[in-house]
């Protein structure tokens, strides 16, 4: 018996969902030979071809003959290519013109600087040009137009239709995987089980599973195509949303906290240790928090403030109100330099109060440590703050009731759980400095609640902000950093990394370094920084930096967040094109903290077009919500947070940011099933092992129940 013999043999006594397990290779259209290719795209088995998701369309339905053709409408045409040509033009530009014969009418493709469309193409090839086409000199003209290769048992007279669009890889052309996608929906799109009941998918008039497939990989419109990938999409999203409704629900069943009460007295009393009034939005996350720390269910809320908007503030009402009700309160952060600078404010804040407070870091001496975790344990230091150091084992709250949590994206997936104990769970309430697009909002903290400061105090002025691209805009820059600093403010310039990898390197710190103290800012107080400085080290260099003893401070992005020098009002950020466009946002948040004028100049050189988008993204725009959404758009949703590196975007085929209308509506059907029951009921079975199987682990689910 042969291997293919054999191998059909096997799939008559195997159930559906291990036929689906079939090797690819054993799919009839893809054979050995493209195994390892397939491979690249992650697809091992006729189910991981099934759902292969494409990534558009080309909609080649409306394929006219030349006579019928109208200018500026959506159409095609097809025929043989009988003339190919290259031209160059002035500036080093190029021109491709694909000439193909439609039964004796001739029409034109044109291709500017993609030179490498001449060798894509052969003569007498028989393809499809879809677009808008235009009338010039008696001939029809596509300009960059969509193209179909047409084999022979294609339909010519139907032209191509719809054909989907997939991720290809080298080996790999569209038109065979085109050919492997119809194969498997073929012989495979049934044996796909449906873990949506069917009164659900006709309640949300969605198709069923083996039908979305179906659309999805040869649609017979665009309009099937859309239907067919939202229900896949909505599965994947779907599934998601359904751990952390799972996960908020366990959380307010099952953990209990310490309720606490803010009196108006207790109210008034952390309010006057500030010198200004809260804005509106401080004013109402406040209402926020003072709600939900009245319930013995523990609060989970995400405070997302623009830079300066002052979040801090809100951190310390809401950790005073727990002190005030008896309670211990901790504040974690990512850095030293940030858990310092907060230390900082409260000692600064609660200098006549006595209140009982420590800070926890790495690197304290050890008698000072074992006291301070003495007073930890007994519950006599009432409000700590440190690093990753407060989840320690050896730490051991007396009786914790709220614990904040800045900049948490910093942190591990779990971590905001490490507090969570046996018996009394504390409130919880994580703040970010850098604004979250609306939808990783939805995944990654869609199980918490959302409060939203979006106003700046009053008398804070926009920071201006310019692209420095020349040596000319250079020199003017550095004169005017100097009648700057002789006018008594201080400037920050950053670089992206701390050593250089040449002489000049003008990305490299201590090179900067280097060269500013023997030019532009040669006679000023100019001082390094950066992560590889002992600690003592750092700390004395922002203390002479804070204390105006240092006119420019030279340093990495160790200066992000959590440094506040209200007399620094330039940021000088080198090579900006390295930088993402939140992280640029929070530099440039580092300047304009006090009553003078704040600027920030974005030193580049860059041509690249997203680079450049950047940028000029941040020169329009101070808001940083809007330039959250715009980061995500420009960068992916991977990528934001940092969450495609530590693997915790678990979502198999949909793009929060893409298909965010999508996410809106399956996190509206999760929290409807959760909240009224139903994901309860057994004909959802199959839909909860599936969460259960993907977010357990993740989400910290139970595994059964």
């Amino acid at each position: 018996m042969s291997d293919t013999e054999s191998a059909n043999h096997n799939l008559r006594q195997e159930s559906p969902a291990e036929r689906l397990l079939t090797p690819v290779q054993f799919v009839r259209g893809v054979g050995p030979q493209r195994v390892e290719l397939l491979k690249n795209l992650g697809i091992l088995t006729a189910r991981d071809l099934l759902f292969h998701i494409p990534t558009g369309i080309n909609d080649f339905s409306d394929v006219r003959t030349v006579p019928r053709l109208e200018p500026d409408k959506e159409q095609s045409v097809h025929g043989l290519v009988c003339d190919r040509e290259v031209r160059q033009l002035n500036g080093g530009r190029s021109l491709v013109g694909i000439m193909i014969d439609c039964d004796g009418h001739f029409v034109r493709g044109l291709w500017f600087n993609q030179p490498w469309v001449f060798k894509k193409y052969r003569d007498n090839e028989h393809l499809v040009f879809s677009g808008k086409p235009q009338k010039k000199a008696g001939r029809w003209e596509f300009n960059a137009p969509r193209v179909a290769i047409l084999g022979p048992d294609d339909d010519l007279e139907a032209g191509a239709g719809v054909l989907p669009r997939y991720p290809l890889t080298d080996g790999i052309k569209l038109d065979a995987m085109q050919r492997m996608t119809r194969s498997v929906v073929e012989n495979y799109a049934d044996l796909v089980s449906d873990c949506l009941p069917e009164s659900f998918r006709t309640t949300h008039r969605l198709p069923d599973l083996a039908t979305a497939l179906r659309w999805l990989h040869t649609p017979d419109s665009a309009q099937q195509w859309q239907a067919g990938r939202y229900r896949i999409l909505l599965d994947d999203l779907l599934e998601f949303q359904l751990g952390l409704a799972q996960r908020r629900k366990i959380w307010n069943r099952t953990l209990k906290a310490r309720p606490i009460e803010v009196s108006a007295k207790v109210d008034a009393r952390i309010r006057r240790l500030f010198e200004f009034r809260f804005t509106a939005g401080q004013d109402q996350a406040t209402s926020d928090i003072v709600k939900d720390l009245r319930h013995s269910a523990p609060m989970h809320r995400l405070l997302q403030a623009d830079v300066g908007a002052g979040k801090t503030a809100i951190a310390v009402y809401a950790m005073l109100s727990a002190v005030a009700a008896g309670y211990q309160t901790v504040l974690m952060a990512p850095t030293e330099v940030l858990a310092t600078q907060h230390w900082e404010t409260f000692d600064e804040l609660l200098s006549e109060s006595r209140v009982q407070r420590g800070l926890l870091i790495g690197g304290l001496p050890a008698a000072k440590r074992r006291e301070l975790l003495e007073g930890i344990g007994s519950g006599k230091t009432q409000l700590i703050i440190g690093t990753q150091a407060v989840i320690q084992d050896s730490v051991k709250f007396h009786n914790l009731a709220l614990a904040v949590i800045d900049e948490q994206h910093r942190f591990g997936v779990r971590q905001r759980a490490s507090f969570t104990g046996a018996d009394v769970s504390p409130h919880v309430l994580v703040m970010t400095a850098t604004p979250i697009p609306r939808s990783l909002c939805l995944t990654q903290f869609g199980d918490l609640d959302v409060s939203i400061i979006r106003d700046l105090p009053p008398g804070r002025q926009k920071v201006v902000t310019a692209k420095i691209m020349d040596m000319v805009e250079q020199a003017k820059m550095w004169n005017f950093v100097r009648q700057q600093i002789a006018k008594g403010r201080q400037a920050y310039v950053v670089c992206p990394r701390v050593e250089g990898q040449s002489d000049d390197d003008a990305a490299a710190a201590e090179t900067v370094f280097a060269q500013l103290m023997r030019t532009e800012l040669s006679g000023l107080r100019v001082e390094l920084l950066h992560g590889r400085m002992g600690r003592e080290q750092r700390h004395e260099v922002m203390d002479r930096f804070r204390n105006h003893e240092v006119d420019a401070l030279v340093s990495t992005t160790v200066i992000e967040v959590g440094v506040n020098v209200t007399n620094a009002t330039i940021m000088i950020i080198q090579q900006a094109d390295r930088f993402g466009l939140a992280q640029l946002h929070q530099l440039r948040g580092r300047v304009c903290r006090g009553s003078y004028q704040g600027y920030c100049f974005l030193l580049s050189t860059t041509e690249a077009p997203d680079a450049l988008e950047r940028l000029a993204a941040l020169e329009k725009s101070s808001d940083g919500f809007e330039l959250a959404e715009k980061d995500a758009e420009l960068r992916g949703p991977g990528d934001i947070l940092g969450l495609r590196q530590s693997g915790a975007m678990p979502l198999r085929h949909a793009d929060p940011v893409r298909d965010l209308a999508i996410l809106q509506v399956a996190r509206r059907m999760a929290q409807d099933l959760v909240d009224h029951g139903q994901f309860e009921q057994p004909e959802f079975g199959e839909l909860k092992a599936i969460v259960l199987e993907r977010f357990a682990n993740l989400l910290d689910l139970p595994q059964a129940g």
